[in-house]
Order: C-alpha cells, then sequence, then structure tokens
C-alpha cells in the first residue's frame, strides 16, 4: 500500500489522527517465546515498511512476548515522535519488580512506557482499572478499552463523565466475518457516543486467510488465543463463510485476507488492527 494511499482519521471524538489501518505488533520483537513470532531485526524492518508504506499507529501491550513488543516498538522509533500513534494495553503484565505503584496496571503502564522509551498515545484497560490519574500523569494522552460487556463499558464511561474524569476514546474488541456479536450493542453505543472502534484481529486469527480444508497453521499448535476464538467454535455457518470468501477471491483474483479487511474497513467508524509478519 503506497503512502499517498493511506486515509487517516480522528479516533473517535479526540482529536488523535489515526491511520486507517493499525498496525498490530503481538508478533513482533522475539522468536523466543513463540515460534510464529519475528525475532528483532525482522520486526524492526517490517515496523519501518509499515511506517514507510503509511501505517502511522501502532498496536502493542505489556504481555505481548514479555515486554519485548513494547521494546521493539521503542527501538524502531528513529523518527519524530508526532508522527506515530503508539497504543498500548495493561493487566496481563509480567514483570513483579518494581516498587510500589498503587495498583497492578499502573506498575503496567508504568514500565510500559520505561520499555517504549517514550509517552503512549492511549492507554487501553483489558479489564477494570483506575485510569483517571494516568492520564493526569502526563505518560499518556488518552485512554481506551479491550474486550468486555458493553453495558460495563458503559457504565465505566458514565462514571468518568460524572466525575469529570477523562473519558474514554476507543474500544478494541474482537470484530471479523466470523464474529459480529459486537454488532448487537457494543458497536452501536460506540458510535452513539463518539468512541472509535478498532477492533483486534479481522482476520479471525487468521481463519479468514486460507480455504476451510487448509487451516492448521504453525501458529495453532501454541496459540491459545486462536484455539479459544477460532478452532474450538467453528460452525457450519463458519464454513459457509470462509467458503464463500474463497468463492470470491477465485473471482476477483486477490487474497481471502483482502476480503476480510475490505469487509471491516466498509463498517463505519471502524479501523482494524492487523497483525503483521511479512511486507506482502
Amino acid at each position: 500500500m503506497a503512502a499517498g494511499k493511506m486515509q487517516y482519521v480522528c479516533l473517535g471524538n479526540s482529536g488523535l489522527k489515526i491511520s486507517r489501518v493499525i498496525m498490530g505488533t503481538m508478533g513482533l520483537g522475539s522468536n523466543e517465546f513463540q515460534k510464529w513470532a519475528l525475532g528483532e531485526e525482522e520486526s524492526l524492518e517490517l515496523l519501518h515498511y509499515a511506517f514507510e508504506s503509511g501505517i502511522n499507529t501502532f498496536d502493542t501491550a505489556d504481555g505481548y512476548l514479555y515486554g519485548h513488543s513494547e521494546e521493539v516498538i521503542g527501538k524502531a522509533l528513529n523518527i519524530p515522535r508526532n508522527r506515530v500513534v503508539i497504543l498500548t494495553k495493561c493487566f496481563f503484565g509480567f514483570d513483579n519488580s518494581v516498587d510500589p505503584p498503587q495498583s497492578s496496571s499502573e506498575k503496567h503502564w508504568f514500565l510500559g512506557v520505561k520499555r517504549l522509551g517514550t509517552y503512549i498515545d492511549v492507554l487501553q484497560i483489558h479489564r477494570l482499572d483506575p485510569l483517571n490519574d494516568v492520564v493526569e500523569s502526563r505518560k499518556v494522552r488518552y485512554i481506551g478499552a479491550s474486550s468486555m460487556a458493553a453495558w460495563e463499558f458503559q457504565a465505566l464511561h458514565n462514571i468518568a463523565a460524572r466525575n469529570g474524569w477523562h473519558q474514554f476514546i476507543s474500544m478494541q474488541n474482537y470484530h471479523n466475518l466470523l464474529c459480529r456479536e459486537e454488532e448487537h450493542e457494543m458497536i452501536p453505543y460506540c458510535n452513539d457516543a463518539g468512541i472509535g472502534i478498532i477492533p483486534w484481529s479481522p482476520l479471525a486469527v487468521g481463519g479468514l486467510t486460507r480455504p476451510w480444508a487448509s487451516r492448521s497453521t504453525a501458529r495453532e499448535s501454541s496459540d491459545f488465543i486462536l484455539q479459544q476464538l477460532v478452532c474450538s467454535r467453528e460452525t457450519e455457518a463458519d464454513k459457509a463463510i470462509v467458503d464463500r470468501v474463497e468463492e470470491l477471491v477465485k473471482k476477483k483474483g486477490i487474497s481471502m485476507a483482502q476480503v476480510a479487511i475490505a469487509w471491516s474497513l466498509q463498517h463505519n467508524g471502524i479501523n482494524p488492527v492487523l497483525g503483521l509478519n511479512t511486507k506482502d
């Protein structure tokens, strides 16, 4: 994708401008812990290529490859900081060596800032955590959330509004051609409230990238997320969708991944997080 073709939009009602496609970095930084992940040198090359191709927004987390994902993004930032947007997440941390933060997540975002070597544009929570003081610290610009019930997210947003606290600007949820449950409540709520939607895994953890008959991958044997969210829940309805995507790519001469991403992008207010491991 040429840089001139990338579109940029504001994330929800905030003034934070992100690329229409966000780069997910769960598999970047080290291949010591997962065979399917990329080592540091390959990761840096891919991050630079993505930036040169127009992607200015990168999503990571404290728990991705034991912090190596955040570290490699920090090493890749040899460009003006204001030209990139960094999203990270906390809760599933791994380092217990830091002195006394007031909460577990405070420790995790503190370590995230240290690994990145810079401030965080959007800190996203996986579970209930105090956040107002995080923004007041000026090490985090905005807050978001990831993968929770719509009623829970709305309750948190309302509490912040009533108290005059910093409010959420984004929701990172699981939404793709094989999982559309979020269209019932979460997506309509976010659209109504002006909250940006940045779904993770628009390719259903690879389930939408290859025909139904050839779905076994190297990642499948070691990735519990792939097993729980895709492999263990597949139905005949999912097979029909994958088969239909395969039919379309044969007619159009494109890849199955392109169809799945295009489907995600055509939804109003949705900017998918796309995990990459090759320049293709």
